[in-house]
């Protein structure tokens, strides 16, 4: 029996739709997945104009209308629950900046298929500037909750795939989750709002004993744009700090303690010359603010109430290096080499 498939298009903003959606939807047309599918996109900060526009490009699919912008993590949660409530058996997520190979859908539900134990299933994703080059071959997490795409910027090989096709989390450009997965563990955090929702979405999911894989089968094309992620300093570093302190394990957290200050020190000093001191000034600001500690509170109760395996088991999974290539400097050098031995240290002492 073939499985019910929601296929998500990231939210609409603005004039998103019109540089992207007319490509989306003409590669999502082409699937030669043979199972019922159903085509929902949510329009944040909608307006007149732009469900008009929507309706006319997109004739078919379930428009979903928030009148405010509700961000990433809360505008995909409102369609992904409403494919819940329908009775799907995978959502698949596709940003609409992207093109969606032929097989891509088939490719994610087969793997998903193999193993009832998978919660996640990333696509390859690859640049649609340059096709051969990879954008993800699943995203990596630094200790300190830093995010990355594994293998970004190289020619891919299948020689480049590591033996295990285990991912630490999944990007939120391509993915298929499994409803069972997600009516267990949660949806996105919508206090995250944009970035890093995925990186805690994925994270839980192996905290609850789910698994998180790459399908190298599943070929879809981004058009990624690494300076418009840069610009959200802000969200970036507020919301890898939420994803620590709401995941690890208090005792984890404990001997991460002096490498996770040196770290912010660091982000502090390199934040004036790079112009990001007012976002430094929002985030301490932000963790200040007796609400922000009363949701940390309530989340890490969640997280760790459904927790299902050790931290020692999810540090395997967890690596000491960024290897940003966008980013790149003695500096990174020196901070990759002093925080990766540090953590190499460390994780042999988590036992529990």
């Amino acid at each position: 029996m073939s499985k019910k498939v929601a296929i998500i298009i990231s939210p609409n903003w603005r004039d998103y739709a019109k540089k992207y959606l007319a490509d989306c939807l003409a590669s999502l047309k082409t699937q030669d997945y043979l199972g019922e599918t159903k085509i929902f996109l949510v329009d944040n900060e909608s307006t007149e104009e732009s469900f008009s526009y929507l309706k006319i490009m997109a004739p078919g699919t379930e428009i979903i209308r928030n009148i405010d912008n509700a961000g990433f993590a809360k505008g995909n949660n409102v369609a992904m629950q409403q494919a819940l409530d329908e009775g799907f058996d995978y959502i698949i997520l596709f940003n609409m900046d992207t093109e969606v190979d032929q097989s891509a859908v088939s490719e994610l539900v087969k793997l998903a298929e193999s193993d009832e134990k998978i919660g996640a299933v990333q696509a390859r994703l690859m640049l649609y500037s340059d096709k051969n080059k990879i954008n993800s071959l699943g995203n990596q997490m630094h200790f300190l909750g830093f995010g990355y795409c594994e293998g970004f910027n190289l020619v891919y090989e299948k020689s480049i795939l590591a033996k295990s096709n285990k991912i630490f989390y999944p990007s939120g450009a391509s993915v298929l989750y499994r409803a069972a997965a997600l009516k267990e563990i949660g949806l996105f955090d919508e206090e995250f709002w944009m970035y890093g929702e995925d990186l805690d979405l994925g994270w839980r999911l192996w905290l609850g004993g789910w698994r998180c894989v790459l399908a190298p089968e599943a070929v879809v094309y981004h058009k990624y744009e690494f300076s418009r992620s840069i610009r959200q300093i802000y969200w970036m570093n507020r919301n890898r700090l939420l994803a620590i302190l709401k995941n690890y394990h208090g005792l984890t957290l404990a001997v991460l303690a002096p490498a996770m200050l040196l770290m912010e020190f660091f982000l502090l000093i390199v934040s004036v010359p790079n112009g990001w001191w007012r976002d430094a000034g929002r985030l301490y600001s932000y963790f200040l603010r007796p609400r922000t500690w009363r949701y940390l509170a309530s989340s890490r109760r969640e997280v760790q109430k459904r927790r299902k395996i050790k931290d020692r088991e999810i540090a395997r999974l967890i690596i000491g290096e960024v290897k940003y290539q966008e980013i790149n400097s003695g500096l990174q050098a020196a901070g990759n080499f002093f925080f990766n031995l540090y953590w190499q240290i460390i994780k042999r002492i988590i036992v529990w």
